[in-house]
Parts: C-alpha cells; structure tokens; sequence
C-alpha cells in the first residue's frame, strides 16, 4: 500500500516564489508540454511538471528536498513552448533561490543577499572595513612593524616582516593594504564560506536521498561516501564541458559564457593560490614581473571573465521580454563584472604610474570580492555547488538525467 502523504500548502512559499521569479506560476494549467519539451528530463520521474503542480500547491518541503529542482538548468525550452507562458524555467529558478535560503546558514545573510534594500549595508560594512584597514596601512605601518615583530617575530623566526618588500618607486598595493590584513581577512572568509556549505550539504545529500527513496528514484537504502564521491568525480568532466547547457535550443548561446566564466574562476584561484605560496613559502614579494607566466594566466582569466559576464548581462537584455531578470540575477552579475573589471583597471592604472587611481581601484576590486566570497553559499553562485551535488547523486542512484 502507498504511503499516504497529507499535503500542506505554504501561501508564504508561493508568495515568495512568485517574488523571486516565479510570478508567472498561477499560469499554468498541467498540460506537461514542459516535461515533453525539455531535452534533460529524466526518463523516470520527469520534471518540471510535477514541480509546477508542488509550487502551485505551495508544498515547500516537498521542493527544496527534491534534487530535480537542480537538475534543470534553465535552458528555456519549457518556457518557449508553453501555451500559457507560464514560464516553468522561472519557475525553477525562483525555487531554487528558495532552497539556497533554507539551506544556508545563517537565514539572515541569504535574505539580505536577496533583498535590494539590503544592498547598501552589504557593499558598507566591507567599504568600511577596508577603509579602516588601508588608513592603518599608509598611516601606522612603523607601529605595526613593531607590534607585528614583539608578538610574532620568536614565533615566525623573523622570515617574514610586516611590509613585505619591493623594488623601489614601484607602486605596490600592499602600501595601500597591508598583504597580511588582505588575507587575514579573505582567509577567514574562505574558511566560514565553506563552512556553511558543509552545514547545508550535509543536510542536502541527506533530504534528496530522502525524497528519492520516497518517490522510487533509488534503490538504494544509505548513501556510501566512496560510492558517491566515484560518482562525483565522473559528472566533473560533462560539467566543464557543459553537457547540458548544450543539449538545450532555446538558450544553447548560454554555453559559451557560463564556460568563459567558470574556467576564468579556475584559472584566478590556480593564480591566487600560486601567488599565496609564492608570498608566504618562497617569501617572494608582488608586484610581479609581466612576463611571469602566472600573471599571463592571470591577465588572461580576467580578460576572458570580463567578456564571459558582458556576454552574460547581454544575453539577459536581449532576452528581456521571454525570459524574466530579478535583483538577484543582477546582483551576481553587476558584482562579478565590477570585480573583474576593478582588477584589471588595478593592474593597468598601476603600470601607468597613476598610484591613486591604482589604489581606488584595488580598494573597489576588494569590496567586490569579499561580497562574492563571504556571500557565496547565500546568492545565486551557490547553485552551482548544490547542482554538482544534484547531479552526481542522480548519477550515483543510477538515475538517467
């Protein structure tokens, strides 16, 4: 015999998805022509229809434990073809933002990321923060010579000083921000950032295993960790290559630039961890030369995130009048480009010998960064993470997807 399920409707659920993108929800009408149409829904258990019906009933919990929801990858195809313009993939995405909230840790921070008027305060407090650190930078540096060497001199055998050396007349950012505040700041932010991604996966993995059971999609009885991390490792290479973002038709141009951004990330932390090495292992000191090969992967990945975003915001304005953009799309977007364009323009003005324009620039490219680590596992970047998760359980149950 079945297992009975009471249905409990969530009106705030509804209410919220429809603010976050799902306002064309009461559309539909069930005719499955989303489900016909998409190229990567499974075979067994097929989305989206059945997550229309779920969000139209308002069965939250029934959503943000379902692993499909991350499956879809908002190619557009449902949405093209629906009769109703009910927009399926919106629909989806708005459940998604839903699921990042409940998942992350602390809820607070995940509403502010999608709340504009929260914006100020969240672009504020890192302004601030910077600002103080760079008036202790140009300001107390002989203080801090002397604080840094009475409490850390004995413990790091004198290998490392406070203002870490360079060439003469060269502009340095680290005069304007002390390197040792830079990353007592950003590690620190890694560190929580990934924290509270553990926290949420962990209840994650254990909520779709849950729902799949449920719903017949596995058979297995408990997730085995070497099971799932040999599953993990086979869907790495179709997410780089973006398997399916090239299966869709309708937004098969999003490839390119979600590929662009994606290896442009990769290559920026293969730069920084090199440089974090460089810096506190070899005790070699930034700036460095231009010919160095790691500044070309740098330069390069920064070119090339520049124009993958552009491509990104372009697409969005194009596509203005059949797909749907909220504050939450623009946030991600507006902060990756200011964070790679604030780079660059760091770099370049800083060859030129303009010293206060390079400083003004390196302080924007900080802010930026810091909204983007320290807000990760809240805004929409987040799905990635959770989609890479989806995606090697379904492969791990040996569900087609």
């Amino acid at each position: 015999m079945a297992e009975k399920y009471l249905a409990q409707p969530d009106l705030n659920f509804i209410k919220e998805v429809r603010e976050l993108g799902g306002e064309s929800l009461n559309k539909c009408f069930q005719c499955a022509t989303c489900t016909i149409a998409c190229p990567i829904s499974p075979e067994d258990s097929p989305f989206p229809r059945k997550e229309m019906i779920a969000a139209s009933w308002g069965l939250k919990d029934k959503l943000i434990t379902s692993g499909d929801i991350w499956l879809c990858h908002e190619c557009g195809d449902c949405s093209d073809l629906c009769p109703r313009d009910a927009k399926p993939g919106d629909v989806l995405s708005a459940i998604r933002s839903v699921a990042i909230t409940e998942y992350a840790r602390p809820k607070f921070l995940a509403k502010a990321v999608n709340n504009p008027k929260a914006l100020p305060f969240l672009i504020g407090i890192p302004a601030i923060w910077f600002a103080i650190l760079a008036i202790i930078t140009m300001t107390a540096g002989d203080t801090m010579t002397k604080i840094f060497h009475g409490v850390f001199g004995d413990i790091l055998g004198g290998r490392f000083h406070w203002a870490h050396a360079h060439e003469p007349g060269v502009i340095a950012h680290a005069d304007f921000f002390s390197t040792w505040f830079v990353d007592l700041t950003f590690v620190p932010t890694a560190i929580f950032a990934t924290l509270v991604f553990a926290l949420g996966l962990k209840d994650f993995i254990r909520n779709i295993h849950e729902n799949a059971m449920l719903e017949g999609k596995t058979n297995k009885k408990k997730i085995e960790i070497a099971g799932f991390l040999k599953a993990l490792g086979k869907v790495i290479i179709p997410v780089l290559k973006h398997d399916k973002f090239n299966e869709c038709e309708a937004d098969k141009d999003r490839s390119t630039p979600h590929m662009m951004v994606l290896f442009s990330f990769i290559g920026l932390f293969i730069v920084t961890s090199i440089f974090f090495i460089a810096l506190y292992v070899l005790n070699s000191h930034a700036p460095y030369s231009q010919i160095n090969p790691v500044k070309w992967l740098a330069n390069i990945s920064a070119v090339a995130l520049i124009i993958g975003v552009s491509l990104m915001i372009r697409n969005r304005l194009a596509k203005k009048d059949t797909q749907l953009t909220f504050y939450k799309d623009w946030y991600i977007l507006g902060l990756i480009f200011i964070l790679a364009v604030s780079g660059l323009l760091a770099e370049l003005v800083r060859l030129a010998g303009f010293k206060t324009g390079a400083y003004f620039c390196y302080y924007i490219h900080l802010i930026a960064i810091l909204n983007l680590f320290l807000f990760l596992p809240f805004s929409k970047m987040a799905h990635f993470v959770y989609r890479l998760v989806s995606m090697a359980y379904a492969e791990y149950s040996g569900r087609k997807y």
